[in-house]
């Protein structure tokens, strides 16, 4: 039975040592009760977006730059893993992945969100090939599975919903055949049915991968490797100072994760929390550092200020044009709109007569929401903010951060202030 699930995240695979690394893990654990979920290597998916951009830029035409680089940083990790042996047959398998990937970048007629998961996704493909193929080779047996033939979606493209029902039934299937061979699968990526076509859960949805395979299989744990030492009261990259969390529950975890605290997906502690399977953040540049442990303990933790900063923020004030309320009659167009357009809110504000909402900068559908709206609504927004967000603040302690800076909307409740600043 597989009983434990292990995500390891781009920047575990980046490059040949962290897959020799990921490697000399994979020695120190039992692999017969093991599934492996991994996402695409480095910042490769960054890179296939912006294939995607040039093609559709060009009309579909031949802009190789960022695809030749996107090739020859996958052949260098190949050829450094493989011992320069371009005749393996993994070098055939990526090649392919490849050609398949340029054609997909070629259909710029279709709509993005359509196009950008259908291109997206190869990014794990290339990197579940590459890493099943070298652990293969080097004494870790292993069998690679497509995970869009277990994880399966509805057709909302670039944050689709999952079919659990469905996903179920194939995973429990899986789960019958299996033979103490671990397994390997894409995080990120599933399916939809009628028709088939390639979806993906949002991004940075690998995290989320792991959980859902982690519940629908009745596993005892989701290991989540990371390159620090468990979950930190801030970005280390960010801040100087940051402490080490070494318990959190599922719900101290989701309310970190929606304010945007990236060590985790904000949809991963459900599925977890639902059949209470524990959650471990454990570094890959040391496996025997202790984890921090999310679960479901009903013990009184009591967490130290955590620090969130969300770069390029946008914020959008909207105001009805023949100035009645905020009542809410507008307050449901304007939800409804957010939920058709798929836009998250990350902090809401609203007075009498106008309703503020911050969200992740995408200039095209600000366009469309501009574009849905104007008739009835005055709209004004700002680009290029920050959303600064203290956990279980204490009064003060965020004036050294917005020193200097313009604050736009300030927001308290009792266990956490948001600033929307400069």
């Amino acid at each position: 039975m597989i009983k434990r699930v292990f995500k390891f995240g781009g920047a575990s695979v980046k490059d040949a040592d962290a897959v020799r690394n990921l490697k000399h893990i994979l020695e120190n654990e039992d692999r017969s009760d093991l599934m492996l979920v991994i996402s695409a290597m480095g910042k490769t998916t960054n890179g296939i977006e912006k294939a995607l951009k040039e093609f559709r830029d060009a009309d579909g035409h031949l802009p190789i730059g960022a695809l030749k680089d996107l090739m020859e940083y996958h052949e260098k990790i190949m050829l450094e893993l493989f011992n320069g042996n371009s005749e393996h047959p993994v070098f055939e398998s990526v090649t392919n992945l490849f050609l398949d990937l340029y054609l997909n970048l070629q259909e710029t007629g279709y709509d993005y969100d359509y196009q950008y998961d259908q291109t997206i996704s190869f990014g794990e493909m290339l990197s579940t090939t590459i890493i099943s193929a070298y652990l293969n080779d080097n004494g870790i047996a292993n069998k690679l599975l497509d995970a869009r033939q277990y994880i399966i979606t509805d057709h909302t493209f670039r944050s689709a919903n999952v079919d659990f029902d469905e996903s179920r039934l194939r995973i429990q299937k899986l789960q019958e055949e299996h033979d103490g061979t671990m397994h390997i699968t894409q995080g990120f990526i599933g399916s939809s049915t009628k028709p088939v076509v390639t979806t993906t859960l949002g991004r940075e949805g690998s995290d989320y991968t792991g959980a859902i395979f982690a519940n629908l299989l009745d596993a005892k744990e989701l290991s989540v490797w990371k390159d620090v030492d468990g979950v930190r009261n801030a970005d280390p990259k960010r801040f100087e100072h940051t402490e080490k969390i070494p318990h959190l529950s599922y719900s101290e975890a989701t309310e970190l994760t929606f304010y945007g605290a990236t060590v985790l997906h904000p949809k991963t502690t459900k599925p977890l929390q639902n059949k209470n399977i524990p959650l471990k953040v454990r570094c890959f540049l040391d496996a025997s550092l202790e984890p921090t442990i999310v679960d479901g303990s009903d013990e009184f933790i009591k967490y130290i200020p955590s620090f969130i900063v969300k770069d390029n923020q946008t914020l959008v004030t909207i105001r009805p044009r023949d100035y009645s309320f905020m009542n809410e009659q507008n307050l449901g167009i304007l939800f409804g709109m957010l939920n058709e357009l798929n836009i998250h809110a990350n902090m809401i504000q609203t007075s009498a007569l106008n309703l503020s909402i911050c969200f992740d900068e995408n200039e095209r559908k600000l366009t469309q929401l501009i574009a849905s709206l104007e008739q009835s609504f005055i709209i004004r927004y700002n680009n290029g903010l920050q959303l600064f967000t203290i956990r279980h603040y204490k009064n003060g302690i965020e004036k050294e951060f917005i020193k200097g800076k313009e604050v736009f909307v300030e927001q308290r409740s009792r266990s956490t202030l948001q600033l929307v600043i400069s």
